[in-house]
């Protein structure tokens, strides 16, 4: 089973409608606005800004950047837009860099989460280059008892490669995983869970640490 249940997910959107009543900080609110969609909601944000980017420059201007959150049915008013921008924007140029933007709006996470992550990703990463890929999992990872093998319907290869689009970038399934793309999909299962001791059972138990 994979780390990040249905059920977090489920808890983590209930629960950023409700904060999203008291809130009045912008980035705050659009954070919210996204992880009621879920744990991957931030990562699905970054998905829509990449398919804007036409010139690949990876940053958006504020046109862009409103018609992104439209696309993607984030209801922020424009004045409330233009605060999220121009905090993002620090040097002034009129445009945002989109990686920094979304590191940002990740939500925060104690030492504690982040040192048992990188645990995790430390006993996938076999090969020690900073990135989780098909020939690290195979060394930790058994795919044969996976259903969809035993069925006949994948291949390894593909039990190995579905595994990774779980952590992988959205908008840019490569078959790897950065410790980036990793610390991503766990900030969004981590906004689910509110105490350290359990985040930190839940991934000692999903990964045997």
């Amino acid at each position: 089973q994979m780390p990040g249940t249905a059920r977090h997910d489920r808890d983590m959107a209930i629960q950023a409608k409700r904060n999203l009543l008291e809130t009045t900080d912008p980035i705050e609110k659009l954070r919210l606005l996204c992880l009621a969609k879920g744990s991957a909601g931030i990562k699905g944000l970054g998905k829509v800004f990449r398919i804007m980017d036409d010139n690949n420059s990876r940053t958006l201007d504020f046109k862009e950047f409103m018609r992104g959150l439209k696309d993607y049915a984030i209801n922020l008013d424009k004045e409330e837009a233009q605060k999220v921008f121009h905090i993002f924007d620090k040097d002034g140029s009129g445009t945002i860099d989109f990686d920094e933007f979304l590191v940002t709006l990740r939500p925060p996470m104690s030492n504690a989460r982040k040192e048992i992550i990188m645990q995790a990703f430390h006993k996938l990463d076999k090969t020690g280059d900073g990135v989780i890929t098909i020939e690290d999992l195979r060394e930790v990872y058994n795919p044969k008892h996976h259903p969809k093998y035993l069925n006949g319907d994948w291949t390894e290869e593909q039990v190995f490669r579905a595994f990774l689009d779980n952590f992988d970038s959205p908008y840019d399934k490569d078959g790897k995983v950065t410790t980036e793309e990793f610390m991503n999909y766990y900030a969004g299962v981590s906004a689910s869970i509110d105490s350290d001791i359990y985040f930190i059972i839940m991934m000692k138990s999903a990964w045997k640490l």
